[in-house]
C-alpha cells in the first residue's frame, strides 16, 4: 500500500497496489476515522466508473462497508457528482471507485461525507486509521449492496428541472463517448434540451481522457470530428465526469479555466474560488465581486468556497484549471434554483458554456475570443523528488535568487507561495513552479498573449530548474 497515496482529489495508484486488502483497508480506515460511531445513519452509497478494475473494488469496499456496521447502497456506474449530489440527499456517506482520467492500469477512490467531499484533515486521519486495520487472513466472502438504479436519472432530472427544454435548440453537437460513464446520460441530456446530440467515438476500452494535459491522440481525433461536419461543437468528460472537456466547430479545445469563467458569469455568480493554476482571466474579466485563489486541489476550493459562503459572497461558485466546476451555494437560474453541489461537475459547465454561446448569438470561439483571456501552457519534469523540488521553490522564495533565476525572461512583479510559487512578470504575464501532490515531478506552468510565448516560458522555467537542481 506504500504507492497509494490521496492526490488533489482521492486515493491513487496502480491497480495491482489498490485490489483485494489495500481497498478493503482503506474503506474500513474511512469508515473507523470519518464517521462517527454514534451518528444516526450509518448509510454509504457507492459507485464507479467504466474502466476494467472498478466493479471488483466496488465489492470490496461494499464488504468493508458491512464489516463496519454500514448498510451499502450499490448506485452502479455513474458520474462522481451524480453520486455525491445522492450522498447529500439522502444524508449518507460515499465511496467513488474512480481513478478519473489516468489509464486503465490505475485506480482509485474518493470518499464523500454527508455534505461533499472529506476535507485534508479527513485525508489525515484515514491514513492514520489504516495503523488499526489489522490484515488477518483472506478477506470475508462479499457482502452485495442493495442496489438502487435511480440515482443517475435523479441528476438527470437536477438539470432536466433547472434548465428550458429549448436551452439549446438548433445546436448540432458531437458527444465524444469513449469510455466516459457520463456517455448515454450526455447524449440524452443534450436532447431533453434541444440540442441535436450526435454520439461519436464510443470506446469499450478505458481511455485515459485528461481535460488539462490533453494527449496528442485525443486532439487529433477532435480536430479530425470536427472537421467539415457541421458540428456547432464537441463535449466529452473525463472518466468519472467530473472534468468537462469542449471544442468549438473549429475543433479547438477551450480552456477548462475558460469554462469556469463563462459558466460562473451565466450564474450570475459574486465570489469566485480557484485555485492558483487557473488562469488571470477571471480578474481581468470582471464582473465578480471577489475571486480567491487556493491552492491546487478540490479540498482547497471546497475550503474556499466554504469561507466566501461564510463571508456573505452571494452566490458563491469555485472551477479549476480542468474544468471541473463546484456551485458552494444555491444560484438561481432563469427563476429556478439551482441547489448547491460542492464537488466537481462536468455537466454544469458544458450545459452553461452552450448555453451563453447560443444566448449571445455567438460561435464557441467568438465568445472564448470576445473574453481575451490570452494563452497557457504547462509541462512537466518527471522522476524528481520531492526533496530536490522542494529545494528549489524555497530558494525562489528568496527575492535576490529570484530576480537571478528571472533574468533572462523578465522582471518580477508579485509573488504567491500558497502552492509551489507562482510569480506574475512584465508584460503580463506569468510562471508558475509547484511540486505534484501525487508525483515525483516539477510542474510548469506559464501564461501570456500568446501560445508560442506561453511555451517558450514554460520550456525555459523547466529547463532552468532542470540546470539548477
Amino acid at each position: 500500500m506504500g504507492d497509494l497515496k490521496f492526490g488533489t482529489s482521492g486515493l491513487r495508484g496502480l491497480v495491482t497496489d489498490l485490489v483485494g486488502w489495500p481497498s478493503y483497508a482503506y474503506a474500513s480506515a474511512f469508515f473507523r476515522s470519518a464517521v462517527p460511531t454514534d451518528g444516526p445513519d450509518r448509510t454509504v452509497v457507492l459507485g464507479r466508473d467504466l474502466r476494467d478494475s472498478s466493479a471488483g473494488i466496488a465489492a470490496t469496499v461494499a464488504t468493508a462497508a458491512a464489516a463496519a456496521g454500514f448498510r451499502a447502497i450499490d448506485c452502479g456506474a455513474l458520474p462522481t457528482p451524480a453520486l455525491a449530489l445522492e450522498a447529500i440527499r439522502r444524508g449518507a456517506w460515499a465511496v467513488m471507485v474512480t481513478g478519473s482520467h489516468i489509464p486503465q492500469d490505475r485506480n482509485g477512490l474518493k470518499f464523500y461525507r454527508p455534505d461533499g467531499e472529506i476535507t485534508k484533515a479527513d485525508e489525515a486521519a484515514i491514513v492514520a486509521a489504516l495503523g488499526s486495520v489489522t490484515e488477518a487472513g483472506p478477506l470475508p466472502p462479499d457482502v452485495p449492496a442493495t442496489p438502487d438504479s435511480g440515482v443517475i436519472e435523479r441528476y438527470r432530472q437536477r438539470y432536466r428541472d433547472t434548465f428550458p427544454s429549448d436551452l439549446l435548440a438548433g445546436l448540432r453537437i458531437a458527444v465524444y463517448q469513449q469510455s466516459s460513464v457520463a456517455r448515454d446520460l450526455l447524449v440524452d441530456l443534450l436532447g431533453a434540451l434541444g440540442a441535436r446530440a450526435v454520439p461519436i467515438g464510443r470506446s469499450e476500452t478505458f481511455v485515459p481522457i485528461d481535460t488539462e494535459a490533453h494527449r496528442p491522440e485525443d486532439v487529433a481525433f477532435i480536430r479530425d470530428a470536427m472537421a467539415g461536419a457541421g458540428f456547432d461543437a464537441l463535449v466529452t468528460t473525463d472518466g468519472d465526469a467530473d472534468r468537462p472537456l469542449v471544442a468549438d466547430a473549429a475543433g479547438r479545445i477551450l480552456r477548462g479555466d475558460v469554462l469556469g469563467l463563462v459558466t460562473a458569469r451565466y450564474l450570475g455568480a459574486e465570489t469566485v474560488v480557484v485555485p492558483v493554476t487557473a488562469g488571470s482571466a477571471i480578474e481581468r474579466a470582471g464582473g465578480f465581486r471577489r475571486v480567491v485563489r487556493t491552492r491546487v486541489g478540490s479540498p482547497y476550493v471546497v475550503a474556499g468556497m466554504e469561507g466566501a459562503t461564510r463571508d456573505g459572497g452571494g452566490p458563491v461558485v469555485g472551477f479549476e484549471a480542468n474544468g471541473g466546476f463546484l456551485l458552494g451555494s444555491e444560484v438561481n437560474v432563469a427563476g429556478r434554483t439551482l441547489s448547491a453541489l460542492p464537488t466537481r461537475d462536468a455537466l454544469l459547465p458544458i450545459l452553461a458554456t452552450l448555453a451563453a454561446a447560443r444566448e449571445a448569438g455567438l460561435t464557441l470561439g467568438a465568445l472564448v475570443d470576445a473574453l481575451d483571456v490570452g494563452e497557457t501552457a504547462s509541462a512537466r519534469l518527471t522522476d524528481i523528488p520531492p526533496a530536490r523540488s522542494g529545494r528549489l521553490l524555497t530558494r525562489l522564495t528568496e527575492a535576490s535568487f529570484r530576480q537571478d533565476f528571472l533574468r533572462p525572461v523578465g522582471t518580477p512583479q508579485a509573488v504567491d507561495t500558497q502552492d509551489g510559487i507562482r510569480i506574475e512578470l512584465d508584460g503580463g504575464r506569468t510562471i508558475h513552479l509547484r511540486a505534484s501532490g501525487n508525483a515525483p515531478e516539477l510542474r510548469c506552468y506559464a501564461e501570456a498573449a500568446s501560445a508560442v510565448e506561453a511555451e517558450a516560458l514554460v520550456r525555459w522555467g523547466l529547463e532552468r530548474a532542470a540546470a539548477i537542481m
